[in-house]
């Protein structure tokens, strides 16, 4: 059902601020293109002027953008990669295992809070995303099965409603997806990891589903610890193949026979 905005402050203000509240709560995401005026103004139920006003506050703030169609959109919000301190820490190895530590600890408050709140609605979204990952590991798709790894923890932490936590890990998830902190198809890339991580997804999902915190909280970090395990090998692994070949080679600068 439509929420209707608030008339007791001036009209344009309320209406702005509804807004802000569905980009808050997480109804509205980063990159959202939002319904023609026509129709956004019936469904908020104010006129097309004070609507248009409500967005010009927004755009002020920098939380709606136009795009080159015309077609007005949520702005990138936390989950933008343009800032250089964010590169410069992803392309240190030693902050991939900061950032899955800090993960360890969200993901495992995340579960928790999600095996005591979650309602009807994320309980189902939930479950679609379990499904989904029991497909992409039947079709041994190891994209689409990290695609929906994320979308689980995703729909974990929306059923957590908290949301601080939620725009947090929304704005990690949205670096995730992008590979600025690690490959995840390089997870996937392994056949015994992708039977462990498809356990440990389901032991997250059904904890959260029995309304076990406790357990939930555990599968979760049990899981980060885990991925955060696996990856390091992985980078280990890679650190000394490319030692090995540059011995091969002499560093590129040593004349060889």
């Amino acid at each position: 059902m439509d929420r209707k905005v608030n008339k007791g402050a001036s009209a344009a203000e309320a209406t702005a601020r509804h807004i802000e509240e569905l980009i808050l709560e997480g109804s509205l995401r980063s990159g959202d293109p939002l319904l023609p005026e026509r129709e956004m103004a019936l469904r908020l139920d104010v006129s097309r002027p004070t609507l248009r006003q409500g967005i010009k506050m927004l755009e002020d703030k920098g939380l709606i953008v136009t795009d080159a169609g015309g077609t007005r959109r949520i702005a990138p919000l936390a989950t933008s990669i343009t800032d250089p301190l964010v590169e410069l820490m992803s392309s240190g190895g030693r902050v991939v295992d900061d950032y899955l530590e800090l993960r360890s600890t969200l993901e495992g408050m995340a579960a928790s809070l999600a095996a005591t709140r979650a309602n009807d609605v994320d309980r189902a979204t939930l479950t679609r995303c379990m499904e989904r990952i029991d497909r992409a590991h039947e079709k041994a798709d190891a994209r689409d099965e990290a695609e929906a790894d994320v979308d689980l923890h995703v729909a974990v932490y929306e059923a957590s409603h908290n949301i601080v936590l939620l725009q947090i890990m929304r704005a990690l998830s949205g670096m995730l997806r992008k590979g600025v902190f690690h490959n995840r198809e390089k997870l996937y890339a392994r056949s015994e990891v992708r039977d462990v991580l498809l356990l440990q997804h389901r032991a997250i999902f059904e904890a959260v589903m029995a309304r076990d915190p406790a357990a939930a909280a555990r599968a979760a970090e049990d899981h980060m610890g885990y991925t955060r395990r696996v990856l390091n090998e992985i980078a280990a692994a890679e650190a000394r193949l490319e030692i090995s070949l540059r011995r091969l080679e002499g560093g590129s600068i040593a004349q060889r026979d």
